[in-house]
């Protein structure tokens, strides 16, 4: 069995650094893309002392100045007759490190074009569409000596570690089962990204990856993998409910839907107690803990920014210490993710285009 994620010290509630301390040299980054996303993560990363602005790129002229001018960035790039405007923007020579905030099908070619031309990268997840694009990328970064990471937030949030940390330290016994959803309905639009098979729409590589968190934190990948789905004409998963099977007898019950409203939960049951995160699986404000019988214990957690502070802080200290990978967030996790992913697409019926390629 693939053990559950070794938490690293610095990351538990109780010894977390300043994430909005400077660690080192400033970076200067580019954005690929201005969606919803791109203005989130760039509003936190406005926070890092040693993070410059330098660039921003998309489609249209009007929505990169807008976004330039909204957040201080020294350029922007758009596409015209001889480039895309992420392309004019992995060849600025002041860009040091790029986020990619694009829909997951142009992941690939936008992190490949990064790479190709020396820039470290952050994107976002789902990492790829599948496991032959991931793999690319990982090897491009490894043969280039430059940092990749899949942009999973959650990984690097204390109240998540926080929870790894408790299942791990055996105060609830033996982990038998988890449970997990998260679900939201998302208007019927077949021409947004999240319903468009050539984006790689669907709710499992929009969403899936954070009741996956849960199983993975506390019980390590699966042996097996049961998948149900409800697809829509266009033949992508609007909802799905996976089991997750472990030699010791443990499972995984995990939902994920863009069709209706979920409670968001998440639970880990042991054979002494059970811990429950609330708030948000994804980014929990409060973790409850009950042993046996016994009262319920309850811990709080502040989030700064709007909770991608840690994650990019990570990236950042990584480069400055010339680090490749993420000891948090390895590239073998997120290679894992895909072949998990590609797995469940496949007893679900889900096919993109770019799986053809």
């Amino acid at each position: 069995m693939t053990p559950p994620f070794i938490v690293p010290p610095a990351l538990l509630s109780s010894a977390d650094p300043d994430p909005l301390a400077a660690t080192g040299r400033p970076l200067r980054w580019g954005v690929v893309a201005t969606g919803r996303i791109a203005g989130t993560v760039t509003t936190d990363l406005a926070l890092l002392p040693d993070a410059v602005l330098h660039a921003v790129s998309s489609r249209e002229a009007r929505r990169a100045r807008a976004f330039a001018d909204r957040f201080g960035f020294t350029a922007w790039y758009a596409d015209d007759e001889a480039a895309s405007g992420y392309e004019k923007l992995v060849e600025d020579p002041d860009v040091d490190v790029v986020y990619i905030a694009t829909p997951h099908a142009q992941h690939h070619a936008v992190a490949k074009a990064a790479l190709r031309s020396g820039k470290h990268v952050l994107c976002e997840k789902a990492f790829t569409i599948n496991t032959r694009e991931a793999t690319e990328l990982a090897e491009l970064a490894r043969a280039n000596n430059l940092f990749l990471m899949e942009a999973v937030w959650s990984r690097f949030l204390p109240s998540m570690n926080r929870a790894w940390e408790i299942a791990a330290s055996g105060e609830i016994g033996t982990v038998q089962w988890v449970s997990a959803d998260l679900g939201f309905p998302a208007p019927p639009d077949p021409a947004a990204r999240i319903w468009a098979p050539k984006d790689g729409g669907g709710a499992l590589l929009d969403l899936t990856v954070y009741p996956l968190l849960w199983a993975w934190g506390t019980l390590g990948l699966p042996q097996s993998v049961t998948a149900v789905g409800t697809l829509t004409g266009d033949g992508v998963d609007a909802q799905n409910a996976l089991v997750l099977g472990y030699s010791s007898g443990a499972q995984a019950q995990l939902t994920s839907s863009l069709l209706a409203h979920s409670p968001r939960t998440a639970v880990v049951c042991g054979s002494e107690g059970w811990l429950r995160a609330d708030g948000s699986i994804n980014n929990p404000s409060e973790l409850s803990v009950r042993i046996g019988w016994g009262d319920v214990r309850t811990e709080s957690f502040d989030v700064v920014g709007r909770g991608y502070v840690h994650e990019l802080r990570e990236v950042t200290r990584c480069i400055q210490q010339g680090l490749t990978e993420s000891p948090t967030m390895p590239l073998e996790d997120s290679l894992d993710t895909m072949r998990l992913f590609d797995g469940i697409r496949a007893q679900l019926g889900v096919h993109y285009p770019g799986d053809r390629r």
